[in-house]
């Protein structure tokens, strides 16, 4: 896909829904997120997001250099994701997510 094109995006979604899709998955689910929220408002399936490596290993090299909190903006990231419309999030900080959300 052109990545400026979001049009595009949602014409690919319509022909995976056309084919019978149980859900349609957006990824890298940061960069898109304006992508995720349009192809929540134009369907009825879950929209799955997927935060991919790259996007993982941003968060935890900014940490790991001290630019960041690494655990507030992973869930700042998630969270965005989640707003954005995604029912589901796949994602490499999905355990570390986890025991952060647990622990309140």
């Amino acid at each position: 896909m052109d990545p400026p094109n979001a049009r595009e995006a949602l014409a690919e979604v319509s022909l995976d829904l056309a084919e019978g899709a149980d859900m349609v998955m957006v990824k890298p689910a940061g960069p898109y997120l304006d992508v995720i929220s349009a192809v929540e408002s134009a369907t009825d399936v879950p929209v799955v997001a997927y935060q991919v490596s790259g996007e993982y290993s941003m968060i935890e090299a900014a940490a790991a250099n001290g630019w960041v909190d690494g655990d507030r903006v992973m869930l700042e990231s998630l969270t965005s994701i989640a707003r954005a419309g995604a029912s589901i999030t796949l994602t490499y900080f999905a355990t570390r997510a986890a025991r952060a959300i647990s622990e309140g």
